[in-house]
């Protein structure tokens, strides 16, 4: 289920990147991280592509910022790390045109952070809303890694699994 909502949840980014940048959610309570100093010059630096990504970070002193909007797709998602890696990308790979080169690169880790995890139990419309979803998302048959997100058993493959029998 993470690597099909991972796909669906990157393809919308794309998507709206493509268009007009992606709709922020503001949050109900910013939250504030230490940041290092190459990560605070990234969101002074980097502010415009920032807020196309949805993301609204300002620094709040020397070696912290505060993040007061996130992509609305990611309001679920682990707001500490998304901003870290994101950082991160937007510090290794510098100036805007090799940004430009690597975004789907940072859609990409921010779909896999906001996408539902391991051991997180579904409700059969969460299941049913997800399978539609994938019916709809070009390359749903595998996440942005590479992982497959389903497989077709014949009848023997499935006995074998089973060990019917034998």
């Amino acid at each position: 289920m993470h690597a099909a909502h991972e796909r669906v949840v990157y393809e919308r980014m794309k998507q709206a990147w493509q268009g007009d940048g992606l709709r922020a959610q503001p949050l109900l309570v910013p939250v504030t991280l230490a940041v290092t100093p190459a990560e605070a010059r990234a969101v002074e630096e980097h502010a415009d592509t920032l807020r196309s990504l949805g993301m609204d970070l300002a620094l709040s002193g020397p070696d912290s910022v505060v993040v007061r909007e996130v992509p609305a797709l990611l309001r679920q998602g682990d707001i500490s790390a998304l901003t870290h890696d994101l950082l991160a990308d937007l510090t290794t790979f510098g100036d805007s045109q090799r940004l430009q080169q690597r975004i789907n690169e940072v859609l990409a880790t921010m779909a896999c952070h906001g996408s539902v995890r391991a051991h997180r139990r579904l409700t059969l419309p969460e299941m049913n809303a997800l399978l539609r979803d994938m019916e709809l998302t070009e390359r749903s048959d595998q996440c942005n890694h590479g992982r497959p997100t389903w497989v077709q058993l014949d009848m023997q493959q499935l006995d074998k699994l089973f060990m019917r029998g034998q």
